[in-house]
């Protein structure tokens, strides 16, 4: 055998050996992915086709008659159009007030990193502390909220959450409290604009409206995709508020906050429906994929990709 023989004979070794030690050191990932991730994502496929509940185990396959079942239930599309319609009372209002807040929060002021940790942390704060904080501001009769407005001469103010009228509402307003995160997610997003840009534009004699739409807005539009998707999909998610809030508390009876991620809580855990909460799963699975890839195959229409940049 030849020394060059023996020297491929040398590095495929140690490359097996590299290869060996490297699957091992991500093993305990792999097992938790599995266990974890793909078992119960499995497992949740089967039980959408079986009759699994709680009470009296073990899953009964019965093919696709969850799904026509759930196609055909009153509660399932009532809590999709009370999904959808926050999603309506959210969502442009959420990106529209986050762009505004980071773009004071961009500005040159003494100070300046404070109020960006203030305006951030009330998105890290933990939703259930959140949503009881909003049910006593909230409150028809000692809140903060209405105790204002009964000052400003307001004689019958809403009832809240306490209303079918104000519910969902309630909830809506009550997710503003969150714009911090995403502020800062437009932050990064304007502190990479480049700077030469802007002086171009001055030099043009453009002002500062024609600065925002003309280099703001289109060197931010793929910011604004991503919040707009994660922003869709988080809403589809939907669940801490409405249980805490519709859910477990006196505003229970009111369907105006039967969510759609609250609606299958309900159905599995309360109910004992584990098969048909799966397919409920699945069925917002799929909505929530054909909404976005919908979405997705129209981006080059209005979102501003900088040379070189990957496409999504």
């Amino acid at each position: 055998m030849s020394s060059r023989e023996t020297r491929h004979g040398v590095a495929g070794s140690l490359r097996r050996k590299e290869a060996l030690a490297g699957y091992l050191l991500i093993l305990p990932w792999i097992i938790g992915f599995l266990w974890f991730l793909v078992y119960p994502i499995g497992l949740s496929i089967y039980a959408s086709f079986t009759r699994w509940t709680l009470i009296r185990p073990p899953a009964v396959w019965v093919g696709l008659k969850n799904y026509t079942t759930l196609l055909k239930d009153v509660d399932t599309w009532w809590a999709m159009g009370v999904t959808l319609r926050y999603m309506g009372m959210t969502l442009i209002p959420f990106l529209i007030l986050a762009l505004l807040l980071a773009l004071l929060l961009n500005q040159k002021v003494r100070g300046m990193n404070v109020f960006r940790t203030i305006f951030y942390m009330p998105s890290i704060i933990s939703g259930v502390a959140v949503a009881i904080l909003w049910a006593s501001l909230l409150n028809p009769e000692i809140g903060a909220i209405n105790q204002v407005l009964r000052f400003l001469g307001v004689d019958n103010p809403p009832r809240w959450l306490m209303s079918s009228k104000w519910a969902l509402p309630s909830v809506a307003l009550m997710s503003l409290w969150g714009i911090g995160g995403s502020s800062i997610i437009y932050l990064s997003g304007l502190q990479n604009i480049p700077s030469e840009l802007y002086d171009a534009a001055t030099v043009d004699g453009a002002n500062v409206f024609q600065k925002f739409f003309s280099v703001t807005l289109p060197m931010l539009s793929s910011t604004l995709f991503f919040l707009f998707i994660t922003g869709m999909i988080g809403t589809f998610q939907i669940f801490t508020p409405a249980y805490i809030l519709g859910g477990a508390s006196a505003y229970g009876s009111s369907r105006a906050l039967l969510f759609y991620v609250l609606h299958l809580y309900m159905e599995g855990f309360r109910k004992g429906k584990l098969g048909y909460a799966s397919a409920l799963a699945w069925l917002l699975v799929i909505l929530s994929a054909i909404m976005v890839s919908v979405i997705y195959r129209r981006t080059e229409q209005y979102v501003y990709y900088e040379a070189g940049a990957e496409k999504p």
